[in-house]
């Protein structure tokens, strides 16, 4: 069997994520007994004292072992750490060089949601690829960068280290885990069992892009919203650089580093966002929406469309606008 260890983190941690990842694994081991197999997963709950109360007074769960009572473990998970992440490091540091250890001994480790932010501090995510809720992309960027953030991703998986994207992602990862772990039929029926989207693999239709706003460069401030004031308009660079008083070289270089985007691509990541909110809200045509933000050639807008959200505009529209659907 394979031995998990749920970590049971101090502070405001998600019971979500532990109670849904207990319960999943269980059931796995449950739907094999039914089929006259034997268990695939031992689980505990590993805690650095028997019981931790929630910070917000709502929670307590009771670990059934301390984290120094596992000599060897094959899966170590992390579960979301509500926290400010550095006051959530620093509550939880004891269990970091365990990590290490056991990661080093041959155990795999998974991260969800936020509690990517507690893996990164362990180190083994330096010079990996890493998904996390893609409301807290930027932050993570800035403390970690070392680790190479994919906001699109639902899940990554390098060198026994996995990481999953926003909430209730992590029960993709954890199917792509049964199924490494109790075979692809196990998966499905744990999918069937508890009505999830096997092989899903992108957040990006979920991500509602708000412009990296949060840093220090004001003449960049300046050129983001002058971009989301004249999204609908053919803003050329030079034209950019030129209301900003500096080169087109400076513009793009101090552009990049404040908000990871190139000019370009903040510019379509823009009209995209204001495409998606048309096709939310109104009964507009594709047509209709590709001409208000700005394009006229079809193939091309679809096909930046379907880049940052994964979904063609016509299946975001049938996603999120049943009225307009209806028409």
């Amino acid at each position: 069997m394979k031995h998990i260890s749920i970590l049971i983190p101090r502070g405001h941690t998600s019971v979500v994520n532990i109670g849904g990842t207990h319960q999943i694994f269980n059931q796995v081991n449950g739907i094999l007994a039914e089929k006259g197999k034997n268990p695939v997963f031992d689980i505990h709950l590993v805690g650095l004292e028997k019981e931790i109360r929630q910070s917000t007074g709502l929670f307590a769960v009771n670990a059934d072992c301390l984290v120094g009572d596992v000599d060897k473990t094959d899966l170590i998970i992390i579960p979301a750490i509500h926290d400010d992440p550095r006051q959530g490091i620093e509550e939880n540091k004891d269990f970091i060089p365990w990590i290490v250890d056991q990661y080093k001994a041959g155990a795999e480790v998974a991260s969800l949601c936020v509690g990517a932010f507690f893996l990164a501090a362990t180190g083994l995510l330096n010079g990996k690829q890493c998904a996390t809720h893609w409301m807290h992309a930027d932050n993570f960027r800035k403390m970690y960068p070392e680790v190479d953030v994919v906001d699109e991703k639902i899940m990554t998986e390098e060198d026994g280290i996995y990481t999953s994207g926003g909430a209730y992602a992590f029960t993709n990862l954890l199917l792509h885990i049964i199924e490494k772990y109790a075979g692809r039929e196990a998966a499905i029926l744990a999918s069937k069992a508890f009505s999830l989207d096997i092989d899903r693999d992108s957040q990006s239709a979920f991500i509602i892009f708000e412009g990296q706003k949060d840093h220090e460069d004001e003449k960049i401030i300046q050129a983001q919203k002058y971009i989301e004031s004249h999204y609908e308009d053919d803003i050329k660079v030079n034209q950019l650089a030129e209301e900003l008083a500096m080169s087109r070289r400076t513009l793009e270089r101090r552009f990049k580093k404040a908000t990871h985007n190139t000019v370009t691509e903040y510019k379509q990541r823009v009209k995209v966002e204001a495409a998606k909110k048309d096709l939310e809200t109104t009964r507009k045509n594709i047509s209709e929406v590709m001409y208000d933000v700005g394009y006229s050639d079809t193939k091309s807008f679809r096909n930046l469309f379907k880049r940052i959200t994964g979904l063609t505009p016509i299946e975001y529209r049938d996603k999120y606008n049943k009225e307009a659907v209806a028409v």
